[in-house]
C-alpha cells in the first residue's frame, strides 16, 4: 500500500514539474516574441542606426519651420528641396510675408552659419566677398572673409544692388567657390543662397538678367496668407512671438551639417524610370518650341528639373520619381528661366499660365 502511495506521489510530483516547465518555456517563449516585436517603439528607435528617413527628417524640418512661419508650406516645401538637392533659392514676394524670417528659421534649424546682406546701389563686390588686409605687425596680407564664406545666405533684394556685385555673387554660386588677390577659396558646405526681390518695385532696381536667374534652382512666389492663417499670426504675436528674435518661437536644431551629406545621398539614390527621364526632357523641349516663347528652358532646365524632382519624391517618401513630383516642380523649376514675346506678354501670358499649356500637351508616361 504505502509503494503504490510513494508511485502515486512520484508520478504526481512529476507531473507538477513538467507544467512548471511548459509553462517557463510559454513564458520565456512570449518574452522572446515581445523583445522582437517590430512595433515596439523603444526598439525600433534603438535599432534604427541610419536615423529618421527623408520624409521623416522633412516633416521635422516643417514642423520646426511652421513655429515661426504660418502657413505659405508652397515656400516651406519647396525650401527643405532646394536643402536636400543642394541648389539656390529666388523668393518672390511683397514684403512682409515671411521671405526672411523663413530663412533665417531654416538656418537655426539645420544649425549652419547664416550670413544676410541687404543689397543697396553702392555695395561692392569685396562687401561680400572680402578683400586682404595689410598688417603692419607681420609686414603680411590677410583675408578678411566676407558674408559669402556662411553656409546660408540672405540675398535680400538683390535686384537693387548693381550687375557687377550681382555677378561676384552668383559667380560664387556656380563655383562655390571664389578667387581673391589670385588665389582661390572653397565656399562651405553647406552652401545655399536665398535671394528676395520686390515684384512691385522697379524703379532703381536691376533686374537679374535671364542668364544669371538661370543659376537658382528655384523660383517661389510668396503669395499673402490665407484669412484664418492671418488671424493666426495675430494671435502668435499677441501671446509674444516676435518675429525680431527666434527664440521667442523655441525653434529647435534638427540635424547638423555633416547629417545633410547622408541625406542628399539618399536623395541622390532615388530612381528615375526612363519613361520619366524622357518625360523631363520632352516638357523642356516643349517650351523652346512654344510660339508664346522667345526663349525655352536649357538643358541645365532638364537637369534641374531631374534633380529636384528626386528631391521632393524622398521628401514625399518614396525612392522613386512619379510623373506628378515632375509635374509639381516644373513652374518653381522652369518658370524663371523662360522669355515671353511681347505680344504675347501684351494679351496677358505669363511663365506660369504658358507651363501650365505645356504640361497639358505633353503626353504623361504610363
Amino acid at each position: 500500500m504505502s509503494d503504490t502511495f510513494g508511485r502515486a506521489d512520484h508520478i504526481m510530483n512529476n507531473n507538477a514539474d513538467a507544467r512548471l516547465s511548459s509553462r517557463a518555456v510559454e513564458i520565456n517563449s512570449e518574452a522572446s516574441r515581445s523583445l522582437n516585436e517590430p512595433d515596439v517603439p523603444i526598439i525600433t528607435e534603438l535599432t534604427n542606426a541610419n536615423g529618421p528617413t527623408v520624409a521623416e527628417l522633412a516633416q521635422k524640418i516643417k514642423f520646426e519651420l511652421h513655429k515661426a512661419v504660418v502657413g505659405q508650406e508652397q515656400l516651406v516645401e519647396l525650401l527643405v528641396t532646394a536643402i536636400l538637392a543642394g541648389g539656390h533659392v529666388l523668393l518672390e514676394g511683397v514684403p512682409g510675408t515671411a521671405k526672411t524670417l523663413s530663412v533665417r528659421a531654416l538656418a537655426r534649424i539645420f544649425s549652419v552659419s547664416f550670413s544676410r546682406v541687404q543689397f543697396t546701389p553702392d555695395l561692392m563686390p569685396s562687401d561680400i566677398l572680402g578683400t586682404s588686409i595689410f598688417d603692419p605687425r607681420d609686414q603680411q596680407f590677410h583675408l578678411k572673409k566676407g558674408p559669402i564664406f556662411a553656409g546660408l545666405i540672405l540675398a535680400d533684394e538683390i535686384n537693387r544692388t548693381p550687375p557687377k556685385t550681382q555677378s561676384a555673387l552668383l559667380e560664387a554660386m556656380e563655383e562655390r567657390r571664389i578667387t581673391i588677390d589670385g588665389i582661390t577659396h572653397d565656399l562651405p558646405e553647406p552652401f545655399l543662397v536665398c535671394a528676395t526681390q520686390n515684384p512691385i518695385e522697379y524703379e532703381g532696381t536691376y533686374p537679374l538678367p535671364e542668364a544669371q536667374l538661370d543659376r537658382f534652382m528655384l523660383k517661389v512666389i510668396v503669395d499673402y496668407p490665407e484669412i484664418q492663417e492671418e488671424e493666426s499670426i495675430l494671435s502668435r504675436v499677441q501671446a509674444g512671438f516676435r518675429a525680431q528674435d527666434l527664440d521667442t518661437a523655441d525653434i529647435h536644431s534638427v540635424l547638423i551639417d555633416t547629417d545633410l551629406e547622408h541625406y542628399k545621398a539618399e536623395v541622390e539614390r532615388v530612381k528615375v524610370d526612363v519613361g520619366v527621364q524622357k518625360y523631363i526632357v520632352h516638357i523642356v523641349r516643349a517650351t523652346r518650341e512654344n510660339l508664346h516663347l522667345t526663349l525655352g528652358a536649357s538643358p541645365r532646365a532638364a537637369i534641374t528639373l531631374l534633380l529636384a524632382s528626386k528631391a521632393i519624391a524622398a521628401i514625399r517618401g518614396r525612392d522613386f520619381v512619379t510623373p506628378d513630383d515632375v509635374k509639381s516642380i516644373a513652374l518653381p523649376v522652369l518658370r524663371h528661366r523662360l522669355i515671353i514675346r511681347p505680344e504675347s506678354e501684351i494679351e496677358g501670358y505669363t511663365p506660369d499660365r504658358i507651363l501650365g499649356m505645356v504640361l497639358q500637351t505633353v503626353s504623361v508616361p504610363r
